[in-house]
């Protein structure tokens, strides 16, 4: 095995998440792997807490996944956006589709716009569809409109003029003069070339308003890598690179990320998909459901032998236009709180303890949470969190939980309630799972439920069985893994051009082959620009409908297009039109340089090292066998059931198990419930033959 060199930069991927931030890396051919306390207040404070506790030494490569978009979003806390669009459709961001969110509710309140009225500016302007050019402004009729805008003071600028998809002439000439002030600036043909004006625009605000916020983020880290530096004699980070990780599944330079951060929402989980598929193939299993359970949410994917992005996605209520991974995301944790509604009913979520004060087994917390269920049911062992870094307080827990439920009146006792918790926040996720895969026209019966993330192993063999999946993988570094996702995943370019071309049975090709050309040569000069080696890939697709349809399907670009869309057609809706004449919507380049982390430690059979070298940052061996029982007694469907105890790394590779059992390891615990066979293979993932086999 090669090792690394002093002058080699280390690879470090950071995934941040609401209660913790994981850290994955390879240190002389080792997956080393270290969790700290997330600090929500300033995400970088616990990413240089983890970069001092590995004791990092040369050179620097930071591989990042991150929730600060995600969570700006979420808690509206993003910057003052005025937007410029053209005049008379100052409003579409408002009108938006008119769908009603519930159909039978005359009283909600509908989702107010990121940018207020006085915001939105008018430019009179206007493009055909087909790009010819109507209407130009004025020079006089820009610097009037330039100071208008200034004097609302914006501290970001979002553009998005109709048809600039299908010539951009009038939004470069707007953007030119908008550059005197000082403010980022978001321009729609540069964000996303398609058609659909309220999807376009929203993308393009959603840019905007993140465009302050991430850009301080990451100019503080950088100065947080650069303060260590100076401290440190012998750690030059002023040298340190950061890589970000993006939602469509691959990674892309600080700048890039800083410049378009609509691509980052979906940051951290992406990681995970992209590491489970490729997990998941190692153990010769191409179809899988990924299930990543956190401390604050639940993050569920399908991959059908290839994990695919997807172009439309709704965050936080507003349509995203850009590539990212189908992912469904809902609140249900490990932090999640426990509750009971005003008709007495029990609710878990999507309120959730995080990292600050986080469960009552962690000694700050005050309500009930998903953690503290599986503690009092027997689940996790408190010697045996984090390889026994830290002790959960058992004894806290039982006495504060019985103190909520009398305070709440509750008949309940602590069991039968912390069972309550399971049972809710269960279903929950198993209507996650059903999202991206019954409702998307696939039988879960034909996947593996691939689980990971701290809490994923706790639940993942309810949610098989009660969705008849007949297997789940459990990762190595499972509390970790989207971290390790991170660090393996390729750099992606995503392009993509709006055509609307109608055809029968003959193809355009000439046209596509043209079109096709002139996206790569906008990959080409981007990665020549970013000076990324190694060999470019291009995936080409093409978003295909009936003629007068809504939607599209994204079809893989080949000779057999039409075919291949009528297939799909036929597989995702029950139906087919053979002599409906079809639409070419939208062309798509995907353009892919592969991992430029060395990648020998994934080679062979063995993904991973020997368990034995899997540990914690400290470099301390995983290992709490010599003050862990060897069984204990856990709750299964109400019983109390003698369960058998395995540390990870004990079990050997290929020789099965049955359960009931709880498999503890430093990032996670799985349970594995009775009449239930487990084994540890080759490639290092624990594999449960559910009861639904």
């Amino acid at each position: 095995m090669r090792r690394r060199s002093r002058t080699q930069p280390l690879c470090v991927a950071i995934d941040t998440g609401g209660t913790f931030t994981d850290c994955v890396w390879i240190d002389r051919g080792r997956i080393r792997m270290l969790k700290v306390f997330s600090t929500p207040s300033d995400p970088s404070l616990a990413i240089v807490e983890a970069l001092e506790r590995i004791g990092v030494s040369g050179p620097l490569t930071l591989l990042h996944g991150t929730t600060v978009g995600t969570n700006t979003l979420l808690q509206r806390r993003g910057a003052r956006v005025a937007l410029l669009t053209t005049a008379g459709f100052e409003d579409a961001i408002e009108i938006g589709r008119q769908a009603r969110p519930k159909l039978y509710d005359f009283f909600f309140d509908r989702l107010d716009p990121l940018v207020s009225r006085d915001l939105r500016f008018g430019v009179d302007e206007r493009v055909g569809s087909d790009g010819e050019i109507l209407k130009s402004p004025t020079q006089d009729e820009i610097r009037s409109l330039l100071d208008a805008v200034r004097e609302k003071h914006p501290e970001a600028v979002a553009m998005s003029l109709l048809f600039s998809f299908a010539n951009p002439r009038n939004e470069l000439a707007v953007g030119a003069a908008f550059k005197s002030l000082q403010v980022p600036l978001s321009i729609s043909h540069q964000i996303l070339p398609e058609f659909r004006e309220y999807e376009r625009t929203s993308t393009t605000v959603v840019n905007a308003y993140l465009q302050p916020v991430m850009q301080r983020y990451f100019e503080r880290l950088h100065e947080s890598l650069n303060r260590r530096a100076q401290g440190s004699m012998t750690s030059p980070h002023r040298k340190a690179r950061i890589v970000v990780m993006q939602s469509s599944g691959g990674i892309t330079p600080l700048n890039s990320a800083a410049r378009e951060p609509v691509r980052t929402i979906l940051s951290g989980p992406a990681g995970g998909v992209v590491g489970a598929a490729a997990m998941a193939r190692h153990s010769g299993f191409e179809r899988i459901i990924s299930f990543d359970m956190g401390g604050t949410s639940t993050d569920v994917a399908l991959a059908d032998r290839e994990v695919r992005a997807g172009s439309q996605a709704e965050i936080a209520g507003l349509p995203v236009g850009v590539p990212m991974l189908d992912i469904h995301t809902v609140g249900a944790g490990g932090g999640s709180i426990a509750r009971f509604d005003a008709g007495g009913s029990l609710r878990v979520g999507p309120e959730s303890a995080g990292a600050d004060p986080g469960p009552i087994c962690y000694g700050r917390g005050t309500e009930p949470t998903v953690t503290d269920a599986n503690l009092i049911l027997g689940r996790l062992q408190p010697e045996c969190f984090l390889g026994g870094d830290f002790v959960l307080d058992i004894e806290r827990t039982r006495r504060i939980v019985a103190e909520w439920l009398k305070r709440h009146r509750s008949k309940l006792t602590l069991e039968p309630f912390a069972a309550g918790i399971i049972r809710v926040v269960n279903a929950t996720m198993e209507k996650a799972i059903r999202v991206v895969s019954i409702e998307r026209g696939y039988d879960p019966r034909e996947f593996a439920l691939v689980a990971f993330g701290g809490a994923g192993g706790l639940h993942a063999c309810d949610l098989a069985e009660a969705l008849s999946i007949p297997r789940v993988i459990v990762p190595p570094l499972p509390g970790a893994f989207s971290a390790y996702g991170i660090l393996m995943s390729d750099v992606v370019k995503d392009y993509s051009r709006t055509v609307l071309w109608r055809t029968s049975e003959k193809l355009p090709r000439e046209r596509l082959k043209k079109e096709f050309a002139a996206l790569r040569g906008k990959a080409e000069e981007n990665f020549r620009s970013e000076a990324w080696q190694g060999a470019v890939r291009y995936q080409r697709s093409v978003d295909v409908r009936y003629r007068g349809q809504g939607y599209e399907l994204p079809i893989p670009f080949t000779t057999n297009l039409i075919r291949d869309f009528r297939r799909e057609h036929q597989r995702r809706y029950g139906y087919n039109y053979p002599a409906r004449e079809l639409e070419l919507v939208t062309l798509r380049l995907r353009a892919i340089v592969k991992s430029p982390r060395p990648i020998h430690a994934y080679e062979g059979t063995a993904v991973l090292p020997s368990r034995a070298q899997l540990g914690s940052g400290d470099g301390k061996k995983f290992s709490v066998a010599d003050r862990m029982p060897r069984h204990t007694q856990v709750f299964f469907d109400g019983k109390k059931l003698a369960t058998a105890i395995h540390t990870r790394d004990s079990l050997q590779t290929g020789r099965t198990h049955s359960g009931p059992a709880v498999i503890s390891e430093y990032s996670a615990t799985t349970i594995v419930p009775p009449r239930t066979r487990f084994r540890i293979d080759k490639a290092g993932n624990l594999l449960i033959e559910t009861q639904a086999r």
